[in-house]
């Protein structure tokens, strides 16, 4: 019976020349794994929020990091001009979260989240 089980079940490598092999194939799927779930999500958001950044113009409604809500005034090179209330502000770009795309309900767009 001992030649019948599986070499699997008997903890022993299918091809005693090759014990390596496996371990690297097995390394090599997880790496992928990794990347499809944590990497390729992360450079999409990543490039969203640069073309949502890039697209910004003078009278846009933003959400910044910090929580507050603002109007693009004047768009420069890498800040923007915003006001908030009575205050003008110099914010740098990558400090905007969002666009608001309703300004009555200060609501951004859902984000899609899977």
């Amino acid at each position: 019976m001992p030649g019948v089980l599986p070499p699997l079940l008997l903890n022993t490598p299918a091809t005693p020349g090759a014990p390596g092999a496996s371990s690297f194939l097995m390394m090599l799927l997880f790496a992928l794994a990794f990347w499809f779930l944590m990497i390729a999500p992360q450079r999409k958001k990543q490039k969203q929020q640069e073309k949502m950044i890039s697209a910004l113009k003078e009278g846009d409604e933003i959400l910044t990091t910090s929580g507050l809500f603002a109007t693009v005034m004047q768009v420069k090179n890498d800040r923007l001009l915003i006001k908030t209330g009575d205050s003008k502000l110099e914010l740098h770009k990558n400090f905007v979260q969002s666009k608001i795309t309703d300004p009555k309900t200060k609501t951004a767009p859902k984000s899609s989240k899977k």
